[in-house]
């Protein structure tokens, strides 16, 4: 494997991991708050589609980035709704928002476009372009440093970006600011926040609301940036995988970067080689593509360490009288 070939997975790693990393910090905030948000793969999904097809309809990218991330913040009000107003179950509340937008997503895009359940191909101004940054042409001469500027990490839409600045925002907010510190006391103590006088319910529904907008970034950026228009169930369970490399950062917004880009690498590597060569050894084309899947069931069965929640996670909050 040359130094360009490497290059080039790179770039596609990045890609690959930033609706990945967007849905993983949105489940940080929500879990951080002791709310479990199995629905982050519907709020995607339900972003996916509408981005798209206002974008396809208007002609307008921003105008369809509003519209899928309007519509993923209608899912996040409902779990919050049944979630934390009704002391619903919050693993059933998301499975329940998974199949609701697995269903009318098609259901729509079959009703306003009759294409088989997908959207016209995007194109022109209803897709993100992609962005140069400064200098990348001038500093691509350099060997080594600068073909990873100008082709790994130059090159990429706006939301890619915006992914990856999220991280540190996401640390900042939550470890560096009096909110964050009361987002993390309510997931972990909920009693001895509301005894402080601070509101335990509002500061879980706005955990699920930044939730729901940071899946609709991500969404958007399936079918916007990603793709070029929405496909059925394109999400294809990126939503499970974002949980999985939530358990695997251990709730934290620098080691979910990390883990998102390797599921990111594996999924670049499954896209690029159809069979992989160790030496005497053939790994055959499925179970290249299944790597991402493999490494999501390991994580999830504990195979990374201890990863302990938060400790008020999944538990409704009931106030005392």
């Amino acid at each position: 494997m040359d130094f360009l070939t490497i290059v080039q997975i790179l770039d596609s790693s990045i890609r690959l991991a930033t609706p990945l990393l967007l849905a993983c910090l949105a489940g940080l905030f929500s879990e951080r708050a002791g709310v479990f948000d199995i629905g982050l793969e519907g709020k995607m999904l339900v972003a996916a589609f509408f981005s798209a097809a206002i974008a396809a309809t208007t002609g307008s990218v921003w105008l369809g980035l509003l519209a899928g991330v309007a519509a993923s913040l209608v899912f996040a009000a409902i779990h919050g709704l049944a979630s934390i107003t009704f002391r619903g179950d919050q693993l059933i509340s998301g499975v329940a928002l998974n199949f609701l937008a697995a269903g009318t997503t098609v259901l729509i895009a079959q009703d306003w476009f009759a294409q088989g359940a997908r959207t016209p191909a995007l194109t022109g101004a209803a897709r993100f372009a992609p962005i140069d940054l400064p200098f990348a042409d001038a500093l691509s001469g350099i060997p080594l440093l600068g073909p990873l500027y100008a082709q790994a990490l130059s090159g990429h839409t706006i939301l890619v970006y915006v992914g990856l600045l999220a991280v540190p925002a996401t640390w900042y907010v939550l470890f560096r600011t009096r909110f964050g510190l009361r987002l993390r006391a309510v997931g972990e103590n909920p009693g001895a926040v509301d005894t402080a006088g601070v509101s335990v319910i509002r500061l879980r529904y706005a955990a699920v609301l930044i939730c729901g907008l940071l899946c609709g970034l991500a969404g958007a950026y399936l079918a916007t940036g990603l793709a070029a228009g929405f496909t059925q169930d394109m999400t294809a369970g990126r939503g499970f995988i974002a949980l999985a490399a939530l358990i695997f950062a251990k709730w934290r917004p620098w080691y979910a970067l990390w883990a998102c880009l390797l599921f990111g690498f594996l999924q670049a590597v499954s896209n690029r080689y159809s069979t992989i060569d160790l030496w005497i050894v053939e790994i055959p084309n499925a179970f290249v593509i299944a790597l991402p899947y493999i490494l999501t069931v390991v994580i999830l069965a504990g195979f990374v360490g201890r990863a302990t929640p938060p400790r008020a996670g999944g538990v409704p909050y009931v106030k005392e009288r």
